[in-house]
């Protein structure tokens, strides 16, 4: 039973962690839909905000991987993250909704994957 018990606590708190990484990938998916969206309306001042707080969750993202127990995954992991941060810097720049658009079709690859596992 303890065998049991502890396989039941392990999966129940890999599911939260699981389930708070796809909520943060969302919100970064919504917030560059959102940096696209004034973009094409000339917003630049709003572009930059939504794309900061993208950029925000990019940066938390980055800084929870747990080098040691990810091995090979958190390293992959840790580089797209910092791929993601100088693409979104420099569209942000130029304003480059494709370059966004990149952005987002990573993000939602790995929400996908990590939607897989938890559910």
């Amino acid at each position: 039973m303890n065998g049991v018990s502890a396989y039941h606590e392990t999966s129940v708190g890999t599911q939260s962690k699981g389930r708070i990484i796809v909520m943060l990938y969302d919100g970064a998916i919504k917030f560059l839909r959102l940096a696209i969206r004034e973009i094409e309306s000339g917003n630049l001042m709003e572009k930059g905000q939504y794309i900061n707080r993208a950029l925000d969750i990019v940066n938390e993202l980055n800084s929870v991987l747990n080098m040691e127990a990810g091995d090979e995954v958190a390293t992959n992991l840790r580089k797209l993250y910092l791929f993601m941060a100088r693409h979104l810097s420099q569209a942000n720049i130029k304003g480059d909704a494709q370059m966004i658009r990149e952005v987002i079709s990573l993000m939602e690859e790995l929400n996908q994957s990590w939607k897989a596992i938890t559910d």
